[in-house]
């Protein structure tokens, strides 16, 4: 099959490359960042790197939404929560999504299917999780972190009516891309747990801005994750959404990945350390949100979330500091 990217970023180069470089399809990029697409057309495609090793330039075929014609069979969409209704909007405007395209998205948080489910049938919508950590360092310039065949993923339908022989040769592309995916039944109870790990090491690192090695090193890290955990798993009890793991296979995983990991910065403190909004209203938030509609306050992850966003707040006045210290 052929795929087209939507959001040419750091997971966007990393599930596109690694299609075309190992399953052998042909894979488009679509994006609307202008230094990114121009920068990807000055130097020949993207610098890749694998943990800070190996950099090279991957060739590959940019566009803007409203320059290309072509017809991929199945859309890979990895943008930011905030930025996904407008880039939508624009690529429907643009005239590149058909009624006979699939759709499969691995973004952080939640909320994204529901504004995917306006253009394309819930049958035909594929919903993934990704415990893949990427670095964009700058416009066509990405770092695949960890070694390679550790990536894991999960991929389940939007919809149980959804055409079986079109999801597993999905599922068959992403196995030779070497992206490792595991089918599951129940695609809320995947994502949540994505969701629930993330409002523990996102945002965590991000409001101390520490690497996910330093984070564990923290003797109270375990008593912080379970406390999250608890509130995001009694929130979750209550909205009949069970999650793939156990809470101490949460806690565990913290651990265990944040020790693969050591060097990582997660996303969110990538997005927070260049000025950009940070997706903890998707993740933290969306937690919050659970609760509240079903009767349950988790305080911790509400406090979370005004943390995060007072440092949000708080960048302005180290802008003023470093410029009077300059």
């Amino acid at each position: 099959m052929k795929y087209g990217v939507i959001g040419a970023g750091a997971m966007g180069y990393r599930f596109g490359i690694m299609l075309q470089k190992n399953a052998d399809v042909d894979v488009d990029f679509i994006d609307t960042w202008e230094p990114n697409v121009e920068a990807v057309r000055e130097q020949g495609g993207v610098s890749v790197a694998r943990d800070h090793e190996n950099r090279h330039i991957e060739p590959i075929n940019i566009f803007y939404p409203e320059e290309y014609t072509g017809h991929p069979d199945v859309w890979i969409v990895f943008k930011k929560q905030m930025q996904l209704a407008e880039e939508l909007k624009r690529d429907a405007a643009a005239g590149i999504f058909h009624d006979d395209q699939f759709v499969f998205s691995a973004m952080n948080g939640l909320g994204h299917f529901e504004k995917i489910a306006q253009y394309f049938p819930k049958d035909h919508i594929y919903c993934g999780t990704a415990m893949i950590a990427t670095r964009l360092d700058g416009p066509a310039n990405v770092d695949f972190m960890g070694a390679e065949g550790t990536e894991v993923m999960h991929i389940a339908k939007y919809d149980q009516q959804a055409d079986e022989e079109t999801f597993q040769a999905v599922v068959a592309d992403l196995k030779q891309a070497k992206l490792n995916p595991v089918v599951v039944d129940e695609w809320l109870g995947m994502c949540m747990s994505k969701v629930v790990f993330n409002a523990v090491t996102n945002t965590l690192c991000t409001m101390f801005e520490m690497q996910m090695g330093q984070f564990i090193e923290y003797d109270g890290v375990r008593e912080m994750s379970k406390q999250l955990f608890d509130e995001a798993y009694d929130a979750c009890e209550r909205a009949g959404i069970y999650l793939i793991a156990t809470r101490q296979e949460q806690v565990d995983s913290v651990i265990m990945v944040s020790q693969e990991y050591k060097y990582h910065y997660p996303s969110m403190y990538q997005d927070f350390s260049k000025g950009r909004p940070t997706e903890v209203d998707y993740i933290n938030g969306y937690i919050a949100k659970i609760g509240r509609e079903h009767d349950y306050v988790c305080r911790t992850h509400e406090f979370v979330v005004h943390e995060v966003h007072m440092a949000e707040m708080m960048r302005k006045y180290h802008q003023v500091q470093e410029n009077v210290a300059q």
